[in-house]
């Protein structure tokens, strides 16, 4: 069984989403972007998810009496994606605020600045 990269798009792109999310909040040092990478990494798990779910010729899941041999599509993903997505929002607005929160405290959104503010002078 030969598997050509064309029928795996999906799980490449979520792939490279996901290394971009990670890379920008391990490599910045400002909170937004930090937060910006997060839902990137969030919305190429969704993306991936999604995909696993997907079935070639698959019909949306309605079943109509008398009609056999039908291949349908699972509709658990879609269900938990939307649940994901919800749960995604809340996540950025709590981070949001928690970094309005930082900025009026110490005057700055940069880590490794909080972080010095934090600990002192050494």
């Amino acid at each position: 069984m030969i598997i050509d990269a064309a029928s795996q798009y999906n799980y490449i792109v979520a792939s490279v989403l996901f290394l971009i999310g990670l890379y920008t909040m391990i490599t910045r040092k400002n909170l937004i972007k930090k937060i910006m990478g997060m839902n990137i990494m969030e919305t190429s798990v969704l993306l991936f998810f999604i995909s696993m779910g997907s079935v070639d010729g698959g019909q949306a899941p309605i079943i109509i009496p008398g009609v056999e041999g039908v291949v349908y599509v699972n509709p658990l993903p879609q269900a938990i994606v939307l649940t994901a997505i919800v749960v995604a929002v809340s996540v950025t607005g709590f981070a949001l605020a928690l970094i309005i929160k930082l900025y009026k405290v110490y005057g700055t959104l940069d880590a490794n600045q909080i972080r010095e503010l934090r600990e002192g002078p050494r």
